[in-house]
């Protein structure tokens, strides 16, 4: 048996889930890999508030983390829980086009989710949605560097105001790629691109995918609080 080492001393993120979870959904639940893909969805739905926000199928297939917890073959367990928990009524399926290319992609069983899934059917893409597949500064360091701390979480919340979100994304990218699995040296990075520029490679990464978010129309919402 595989264990829990505990939760690490200080202060720990928490993520928000709604009560009717807890005191309706789960108890319907009698499937392992529909419960744990429910509640990485719901968290990853839920770390920007505010907002209807979606995850393609792709997005969930990426994740290696979800995909380890599942089963084996992961693919077929992924969607078996995906179908189970759509079945159920706790996600919302749509199939549409993002980037010239056809997406299943997946909402919130909540008011917004719904208005958004009938505006899609008939044709409209709607305004205030944002795709949650984009990991936040938080999830890049936990992946890839390792535990937050209070001080370094303070650091990541300040740079992530300060720096373009694909810009840290490639700096988490360019740190890993060469065995610097350092907060100092991600951080060095993106001042030197802020200082010298990021090179015509780099700005040409930037400017596909700010064209692919426009294309998309990411904009979201998950619960309102």
């Amino acid at each position: 048996m595989k264990t829990f080492s505990g939760f690490p001393p200080g202060k720990v993120r928490s993520a928000s889930i709604p009560e009717p979870v807890f005191t309706e959904l789960i108890p319907l639940i009698d499937d392992l890999a529909e419960l744990k893909l429910t509640l990485h969805v719901l968290w990853r739905l839920g770390q920007q508030r505010g907002r209807v926000r979606y995850l393609r199928q792709a997005d969930l297939a990426s994740d290696r983390v979800l995909l380890s917890s599942l089963g084996n073959p992961p693919e077929e367990a992924l969607r078996a829980a995906t179908a189970r928990a759509v079945e159920r009524g706790t996600l919302l399926r749509v199939e549409t086009v993002l980037g010239g290319a056809s997406e299943e992609i997946y909402f919130a069983n909540t008011p917004k989710g719904r208005a958004a899934v009938e505006a899609i059917a008939r044709g409209k893409w709607p305004d205030g949605l944002e795709s949650a597949g984009r990991p936040n500064i938080f999830t890049l360091y936990e992946q890839n560097v390792g535990l937050l701390t209070p001080l370094i979480a303070d650091q990541l919340r300040a740079a992530e105001q300060e720096y373009p979100a694909d810009w840290i994304e490639d700096a988490f990218r360019e740190a890993v790629s060469l065995n610097k699995r350092s907060w100092k040296y991600i951080l060095a990075i993106l001042e030197r691109w802020r200082a010298e520029g990021r090179g015509e490679e780099a700005g040409r990464r930037s400017g596909e995918a700010d064209r692919r978010r426009y294309i998309e129309g990411e904009y979201g919402e998950y619960i309102e609080h």
